[in-house]
């Protein structure tokens, strides 16, 4: 006797077991990978703002330096 002929392969459980590890590991990376790309475009975002916070404060400073200048200056006449 071969065996039952609606049996063709002893089931295994561990191979089914690691390709479910598998599928599921592939989930949770892909699920983080997600997360990290919106850790990155926020962080992205936070630094234009914090630049065009420093180029305001610089264009404040150099406004302010070019008017002291002007107002010590000889004026013509």
């Amino acid at each position: 006797m071969e065996g039952s002929r609606f049996v063709k392969e002893p089931f295994d459980w561990h191979d089914q077991r690691f390709d479910t590890q598998e599928r599921i590991m592939a989930l949770q990376f892909g699920q983080v990978d997600r997360r990290l790309e919106r850790i990155e475009s926020l962080i992205e975002g936070l630094e234009r703002r914090l630049w065009m916070t420093v180029y305001g404060v610089v264009a404040v400073i150099l406004t302010q330096a070019v008017q002291s200048i002007l107002q010590y200056a000889p004026k013509g006449g």
